[in-house]
């Protein structure tokens, strides 16, 4: 899969197949994110008991498919990776420890800790990952979700071999995100146990006022109260419409029904540069 890049990629790749009648490859039209690639990497996956998917960044061990295959053999849908350290800053890996942690303890479903995209997959396991027409991806969920029979694998990750990660900060928190929302309640609910705390401060400072007009015949004056009382209640208000608004985008964006991306080459030993007949172009996983 190629999404978008912007080096020699598409030419690599074009030589591969070229040379190698067991490749294949697609080339986006422009980048749609390392979620849709990897999903339209599943929908092309075709003629195939199992998938192996894998980043070409080689931090995930590629000789672990034989591993991941054996424990497949035995009767397992899904086998993936459980990174047991990773090489990145120590800010980097708090963060992403933090995150996976928090996501188990508020999902609605059992998400492994620690395990990323790195896995095998049975057939029947990417037929119903590619029923599943969600715009706002997140596979490691979508994966736990399905069910079938599921095992870790735990592996020692590497650094990066070459290159730089294409990968910033704000496509890592839209990842978080939607790992987030996609599969927790929490969200929803913090707004009411937020509305609840507001209400029971409100009532506790009412009494106070009261009590304190019946007992020493003076209310508390200033503009320094009514100040942190406006800062309060409004931070809570923002905070809880933009939560609100994380559903509605995707909604949003699920409603619009446009293709989840679209296939600018498809490339194979028989055409080495084929292009997609326009019919074909947006072909999506809405399709299948």
């Amino acid at each position: 899969m190629d999404d978008g890049s912007t080096d020699a990629t598409p030419k690599l790749i074009r030589e591969k197949c070229h040379q190698d009648p067991c490749y294949r490859g697609l080339v986006f039209s422009r980048n749609f994110g390392h979620q849709l690639a990897l999903s339209a990497g599943l929908v092309h996956a075709k003629g195939t008991e199992a998938v192996f998917i894998i980043d070409g960044d080689l931090q995930d061990p590629p000789e672990l498919l034989a591993d991941f295959y054996a424990h497949y053999r035995q009767g397992y849908d899904v086998v993936y990776g459980v990174r047991r350290n990773r090489k990145e800053s120590w800010p980097l890996k708090t963060a992403y420890s933090l995150f996976y942690r928090f996501q188990n303890r508020v999902a609605n479903i059992d998400i492994p800790l620690d395990a990323g995209d790195f896995s095998l997959l049975s057939r029947r396991t990417v037929d119903v990952l590619c029923q599943l027409p969600e715009e706002s991806r997140f596979l490691r969920g979508m994966r736990a979700w399905i069910g079938f029979r599921q095992l870790g694998v735990e592996y020692q990750r590497d650094e990066r071999q070459k290159g730089e990660t294409k990968y910033p900060f704000k496509q890592l928190l839209k990842l978080a995100y939607n790992g987030l929302f996609n599969f927790s309640e929490f969200p929803i609910k913090l707004i009411f146990w937020l509305g609840l705390s507001a209400i029971s401060f409100g009532v506790v400072y009412i009494v106070y006022v009261v009590l304190k007009k019946i007992i020493y015949q003076t209310v508390p004056e200033g503009f320094t109260t009514l100040i942190i009382a406006i800062i309060f209640f409004s931070g809570v208000q923002l905070f809880s419409l933009g939560l609100i608004g994380e559903y509605i985008v995707r909604i949003f964006f699920q409603v619009k029904n446009r293709p989840l991306y679209i296939v600018q080459e498809t490339i194979s030993h028989d055409t080495a540069a084929a292009s997609m007949k326009p019919e074909d172009a947006t072909r999506t996983l809405r399709d299948n």
